[in-house]
């Protein structure tokens, strides 16, 4: 099979909807089928390739690290595109990508199969604040209704992702088809090195976060939370790796709360080596996102045998949905403090659940998942033939 994948985000962005194209696309390959992904140029570093065609792109508005691809020079790739007769079309985010993948479908013949990565209706206030939440939520409503409708099938991370949109009134044929990971990528790491590295004392109270560094991912309750957790662990240090919008803002937080001495931001890190190093640096893995339709580092964590304390809201909730890898902290922030406060303190607790959370992690193979999205474009390629047919 020949699938062509349609993007506004791709590497050398560091974010979940990049890292699970790349998951699918390893798989796919891995499978005997082939992809051709058309992405944003993000520099002079991502030259096309016969696989990534890199399309000229601007930047977002107020978030510069994120792009929009060309409208009109993706389309100009149409005859080329036709010559290497695809079998179905994958857009991967709902912006300029979305528009241009539908017309390029059409162009072609092609079904449309389309993933909803992002819980938008909780996303857009962070970026939009002088605009009214309420008036942003169901604007963000209609345009997940409008696109979702235009396609021939949603992918959605989770089952409460799922009931979200079937909730907004879309009856299109839908999977709930989570990205998974390769297990044989998160192997190994050496926490020490990383500490060592940093001047991080072998001995101290290490929490780790990974995410993109962004308003919606929550890292304010986090920091609220260690305000807390330093009453009890005064030498708990919270290292957070990533970069994005919101790292000015938890400086400032950082300051004003007087965690200086408890909070290390380390940016991205290569995700073969030294990011593998930071997750095993950690006692726990902290995450408390409310907006995530999967929450994929919950999943990399565990399977480096970290243990993993989280909310469980939206996708984070159906990854630690019976995980003995992890505890599921309440929702606020006295509650969350308690919770990473008890695993910090009880040794037998973190090895107890550091040897479980391998053991979770293996049921989200990236080639399980793989195979279902095989079984989901035939099932789309099959439908339109009938329809031509008729």
């Amino acid at each position: 099979m020949r699938i062509l994948m349609v993007s506004d985000v791709y590497a050398p962005r560091v974010n979940g909807v990049s890292t699970s194209i790349a998951t699918f696309r390893q798989s796919l390959t891995e499978l005997g089928h082939d992809s051709v992904l058309v992405a944003p140029a993000y520099g002079a570093r991502d030259t096309s390739t016969p696989d990534v065609i890199r399309i000229p792109s601007r930047p977002v508005p107020r978030d510069p690290e994120d792009r929009l691809i060309s409208y009109r020079q993706t389309m100009a790739l149409t005859d080329r595109l036709a010559a290497s007769q695809f079998d179905v079309v994958h857009i991967h985010t709902p912006f300029v990508a979305h528009y241009a993948g539908l017309a390029l479908a059409r162009r072609l013949k092609l079904p449309v199969v389309e993933t909803y990565h992002t819980f938008f209706e909780e996303y857009l206030h962070h970026y939009l604040p002088f605009f009214p939440k309420a008036l942003l939520a169901l604007a963000a409503r209609r345009l997940s209704v409008s696109q979702c409708q235009a396609v021939d099938a949603v992918v959605v991370p989770s089952p409460q992702m799922l009931t979200v949109l079937r909730g907004y009134g879309i009856d299109v044929h839908a999977e709930v088809l989570p990205t998974g990971i390769d297990l044989a990528q998160f192997k190994g790491g050496a926490g020490e090195r990383f500490r060592t590295a940093r001047g991080i004392a072998l001995d101290r109270p290490v929490l780790v976060h990974v995410s993109r560094v962004a308003f919606e991912k929550n890292i304010d309750f986090i920091l609220q939370a260690l305000v807390v957790i330093k009453r009890s662990v005064p030498d708990v240090l919270l290292v957070i790796a990533g970069e994005g919008p919101a790292r000015e803002h938890l400086k400032r937080l950082v300051g004003e709360w007087q965690l200086t001495e408890q909070v290390l931001f380390v940016g991205n890190l290569d995700r073969a080596t030294e990011l593998l190093d930071c997750y095993r640096a950690g006692d726990a893995f902290v995450f408390a996102s409310r907006t995530e339709t999967q929450g994929l580092v919950l999943m990399e964590a565990l399977a480096l045998g970290v243990p993993v304390v989280s909310t469980a809201v939206m996708g984070t909730a159906d990854v630690l949905q019976g995980v003995q890898g992890a505890l599921i902290a309440p929702d606020d922030v006295s509650g969350f403090a308690s919770t990473v406060t008890r695993v910090l303190r009880d040794k037998a607790l973190r090895q107890q659940l550091a040897v479980a959370a391998p053991l979770d992690a293996a049921a989200w193979s990236a080639t399980a998942m793989a195979r279902r999205l095989l079984a989901l474009y035939a099932t789309v390629i099959a439908e339109k033939a009938n329809r031509s047919a008729t």
